[in-house]
């Protein structure tokens, strides 16, 4: 049984049910994700008997370049638990189990690449497409409205250039360039506030509506990212901060774990 297990060395070291832990849980963890450049697992357990109980001091997982449900890119994720308790007799299989829920702490970065790259996942593009709310109506003639270009730059003090094109489905493109402050709300919402609209390059002839489907854009940006949308399978992520730096976009968090959970 021992022996199917990749990467399982001799099992007469001291440390063997760390190596296999450490073996299964990359294996398990690895196959949640669409794509892996690498996921690295460490398990620290002292005295290493305390495995045969199913008892580990901290789990600690590094990913990288990992995509997420084939469209949302994350260039690294870092994890690490409280003291966890496990079925051992799952990992003999070749599994990993907990037998109770644990938190950890986590870490995220973005960058601005795969950011931009999110824009065009049928998860997104969707809430941008054929919006028929009274106030975009009322612009377009009654036709619906749809965002189809939307590109962001990484600013500073946590603030992001927003590039944007509205479609009002009657043969009009309306340019939208922007600057938004972006936060946490209720440890689960990325917000988009503060906007400064940027209308130098808009003709005069649409300088209004420029602005007045920017400030849509904000508003529907705002009530978009959602964690609880895109937490996986018995995984509840919660955020405590967001910092802008360079092309990246880090959040730091924790997760509470209430079992590990299948492959998407």
């Amino acid at each position: 049984m021992l022996g199917g297990l990749t990467g399982l060395t001799d099992p007469k070291g001291a440390d063997w049910g760390e190596r296999m832990l450490n073996t299964v849980a990359s294996q398990t963890i690895r196959h949640l994700f669409s794509q892996s450049e690498s996921v690295e697992v460490s398990v620290r357990c002292n005295p290493s008997s305390k495995l045969l109980q199913g008892s580990i001091d901290s789990f600690t997982m590094k990913g990288r370049g990992l995509v997420i449900r084939r469209q949302f890119a994350a260039e690294e994720l870092f994890v690490e638990t409280d003291a966890v308790a496990i079925d051992f007799s799952s990992v003999l299989s070749g599994k990993l189990r907990l037998k109770q829920p644990t938190q950890a702490i986590a870490q995220v970065t973005l960058l601005e690449a795969g950011i931009n790259q999110s824009f065009k996942a049928e998860l997104v593009t969707k809430r941008l497409e054929n919006l028929t709310t009274p106030a975009l109506t009322a612009l377009s003639g009654g036709q619906p409205v749809s965002f189809p270009e939307v590109e962001v730059k990484l600013l500073p003090q946590n603030r992001l250039r927003i590039l944007a094109k509205a479609d009002l489905n009657n043969g009009t493109l309306v340019p939208l360039n922007m600057t938004v402050t972006i936060g946490i709300e209720r440890r689960r919402r990325v917000s988009f506030k503060n906007p400064e609209i940027d209308l130098n390059e808009v003709s005069e002839a649409q300088k209004e509506i420029s602005q007045t489907l920017s400030l849509a854009l904000v508003e529907i940006l705002d009530n978009m990212v959602d964690l609880d949308r895109f937490d996986l399978d018995g995984v509840k992520m919660r955020l405590n901060r967001l910092e802008t730096e360079g092309e990246r976009l880090i959040f730091s968090g924790y997760a509470e774990i209430e079992r590990i959970p299948k492959n998407p």
